[in-house]
């Protein structure tokens, strides 16, 4: 498997993460269920490279940005500390989180090269929080922090066998994370087990948030999205069908949707990745304000930048015009404000959603979703995972709980 060297996942140190951790080992807990409870006392975390952490760098994996200190903690950082966090360091990551080009394969940027999967070469990182999903699936760290706009996150975890979370569109603060698009960007959290990522989420939040226990499984309505079920590898969907099968049999309530991916969450990101990567740019100390600067960066080296193409900052910077009040861009939040609405009356029953092919509908909506792995490994030794979304966090978590159990072999089927 190799060191963290090897599997190329850290970006950068913390110089002061020994002398933090001997603080929070002496720092007073404020009392259970307060918002100095010391959820995560001394525990070392890795956070992604776009996120802002005091002292350190915050490039999105670029080189254009690699002048760029935090001047201070971005505030879920500054939550995960007053919880006992230890900020071990910054995570290596896909480049501005996979908003370079559309050929730039997941876990590569010009700042840290090329991530590698932990568990074997045939594997695919998945998505832009790489560094992070590694280093919890090698065990270098038993949590990190990633962000999630889609898939980055929930996708990361599947492909590495590890548990995730992204939260509802807005709970968690944005302040101080590099963007593609607030509109769906979200910071979440990673680790090894859904209880323990669950703990870091009540970590990262402004405010208190219950514990959450495990749902009855014969208590349990969970809804199949099917839509394009078809395309999945077989023993992928060997898999989902033997979950199903469980639950059916524990007496859990199994329907069918059928909810699509939709072209909107593209757009959306297009426009939005401008205005507000600059918003982000003129507080930091970066000395590229613009993407025009950062995108004349890139053409100006084109053997260090350049490797596969830019297509993705150019359509940001050359298509978008009129910016936040251009009409394609604000037809398209016309288009999610209505979709919201059907996917929630749809599905508002449930306590949770699989998800079977790929499937962003739930991205576009901006709904609470997780990732959570089971006992059974994959070809390549990765444990399989089940994605599971919803409109209601609370009885998603709850139904989470209750799944990884089954998944993980707690329960005899």
């Amino acid at each position: 498997m190799g060191g963290p060297d090897a599997l190329n996942c850290i970006a950068e140190i913390n110089s002061n993460a020994l002398e933090e951790a001997h603080y929070q080992g002496r720092k007073p807990s404020e009392g259970s269920g307060m918002p100095g409870e010391l959820l995560l006392r001394g525990m070392p975390i890795l956070v992604k490279d776009n996120i802002d952490v005091q002292g350190m760098h915050t490039t999105a994996g670029s080189l254009a940005l690699q002048d760029n200190i935090a001047l201070a903690d971005a505030p879920v950082i500054r939550n995960l500390r007053r919880h006992g966090a230890v900020i071990l360091g910054k995570a290596n990551m896909t480049e501005f989180a996979n908003y370079v080009s559309t050929k730039m394969p997941a876990g590569y940027s010009s700042r840290g090269g090329q991530v590698k999967h932990a568990i074997s070469k045939k594997a695919d990182v998945g998505g832009s929080s790489t560094g992070s999903a590694v280093a919890v699936s090698s065990g270098i760290v038993s949590m990190a922090v990633g962000t999630d706009t889609s898939f980055s996150i929930i996708a990361c975890a599947k492909m590495n066998g590890i548990c995730g979370l992204k939260p509802p569109a807005g709970v968690l603060s944005s302040e101080g994370i590099i963007p593609i698009a607030r509109t769906l960007d979200s910071a979440g959290p990673l680790a090894d087990n859904f209880l323990d990522t669950l703990r870091m989420y009540r970590a990262m939040r402004d405010e208190p948030f219950p514990d959450i226990r495990a749902k009855a499984l014969d208590k349990l309505r969970i809804a199949v999205n099917v839509f394009e079920q078809d395309s999945l590898e077989r023993s992928e969907y060997d898999f989902i069908q033997k979950t199903i099968a469980g639950l059916k049999a524990h007496g859990a309530t199994i329907s069918e949707v059928s909810q699509a991916r939709d072209p909107q969450l593209m757009t959306i990101m297009k426009w939005e990745f401008r205005p507000m990567l600059e918003e982000y740019l003129r507080s930091s100390t970066a000395s590229r304000k613009t993407l025009a600067e950062i995108v004349k960066f890139y053409e100006d080296n084109p053997k260090k930048m350049m490797k596969y193409g830019i297509d993705l900052l150019r359509g940001a910077l050359d298509e978008t015009p009129g910016g936040l009040m251009g009409d394609e861009y604000l037809e398209a939040l016309h288009f999610r404000k209505n979709r919201i609405s059907e996917v929630k009356n749809e599905i508002e029953d449930f306590d949770a959603v699989i998800m079977t092919a790929p499937n962003f509908v739930m991205h576009l909506c901006g709904l609470p979703s997780v990732t959570i792995a089971g006992e059974e490994k994959d070809k390549n030794g990765v444990r399989r995972c089940l994605i599971l979304y919803g409109t209601d966090e609370k009885r998603l978590y709850a139904a989470a709980r209750s799944i990884e159990r089954l998944i993980l072999g707690g329960l005899d089927v």
